[in-house]
């Protein structure tokens, strides 16, 4: 899908291109491959004059050729946006190219970027642009309106993950709470700290990427606050993302140490059982030996004897522990 947005009042509109010269109608200040066909990119080149590198949204591209600028001019950043979603959480990779200097180019002053699939920061850009005129002024405040939304969707995120491990602390330490109970709260702290850690690689790229902006010297004045300002909330979440590691940690100490608790519960119910049967067995043993001379054998009450002694030694030990409360 090709989507270019232009801008007209303050604001950012948005038009679905599906041909050339329906792109050539138009003159955007942002342009958004989702997950382009070869016929797209060939529109792109021929109307822009602007080749998409095949590798732009590769995941195992090295880490020093993610920022860099073109002999030509053209800036590249590639940067990962996160994606919030129960089943499958994950970061998408979007290759950013911007052109602020170069005149011969037709692309100059137009934001490109490519993706996989779509991405909620690009649809929380979009709404806030169109109701908040003089919002976005020019395609580098595009970029990093972009960076800024992701950054606050990131701080949305962990405010969900801090709600959700309050539900699941007041779980894991009631004094009712069972072993699946305690099961499902293990599988939930699991994945929220798998959601923190990827908040926090996220965190983590999206500075490098508002640096890179930073030093390349494209920026305004005005732009290079705001970018600064977009590093001073960054620097925020990590604070908060550092906190929410250590009730993680404790969440999951403490809800392990619960389910050996019950457990030891358990064992300690069956050591109990196999020691008070002990006795029982020890006179069962004695008089199942096969001597000839052993009075009880000629006694006419020796079984319900033997019987009624097995019974007395198994609940003489049963009551004692009961007493001691080891049966609790």
């Amino acid at each position: 899908m090709l989507n270019v947005f232009t801008l007209a009042n303050g604001r950012l509109f948005q038009e679905e291109i599906e041909s050339l010269e329906e792109l050539a109608q138009f003159k955007p200040i942002w342009v958004d491959l989702e997950d382009p066909t070869p016929e797209e990119r060939r529109w792109v080149k021929q109307h822009f004059g602007l080749s998409i590198p095949e590798d732009a949204m590769d995941e195992d591209i090295e880490e020093s050729a993610r920022f860099f600028e073109e002999d030509n001019g053209e800036l590249h950043v590639r940067s990962d946006f996160l994606i919030d979603d129960d089943e499958d959480p994950r970061a998408v990779r979007v290759a950013f190219i911007l052109n602020e200097h170069n005149d011969t180019l037709k692309s100059r002053g137009v934001l490109f970027s490519i993706h996989d699939e779509d991405v909620p920061v690009f649809r929380l850009l979009r709404m806030r642009a169109r109701r908040m005129p003089g919002l976005i002024d020019d395609a580098k405040d595009v970029l990093l309106m972009l960076f800024d939304a992701d950054a606050e969707y990131c701080a949305d995120t962990l405010e969900n993950i801090y709600d959700d491990l309050e539900t699941v602390s007041a779980k894991v330490l009631s004094s009712e709470a069972s072993d699946s109970a305690l099961g499902e709260a293990l599988s939930a702290i699991a994945q929220h700290e798998d959601m923190s850690g990827r908040i926090r690689r996220n965190v983590m790229d999206t500075r490098r990427a508002v640096s890179f902006m930073m030093r390349s010297r494209l920026l305004s004045a005005e732009q290079f606050e705001d970018a600064r300002q977009i590093l001073r909330d960054l620097d925020s979440l990590d604070g908060h993302t550092a906190f929410l590691f250590d009730k993680i940690n404790f969440l999951m100490d403490a809800t392990v140490g619960f389910i050996n608790i019950n457990q030891n519960k358990i064992i300690k119910i069956f050591s109990v059982a196999s020691v008070s049967l002990l006795p029982p067995t020890l006179v069962a043993s004695s008089y199942g030996m096969n001597f000839q001379f052993m009075p009880e054998l000629n006694w006419r009450f020796g079984y319900p004897l033997a019987i009624g002694l097995m019974v007395l030694s198994a609940v003489v030990p049963m009551l004692y522990f009961r007493k001691r409360g080891w049966l609790r």
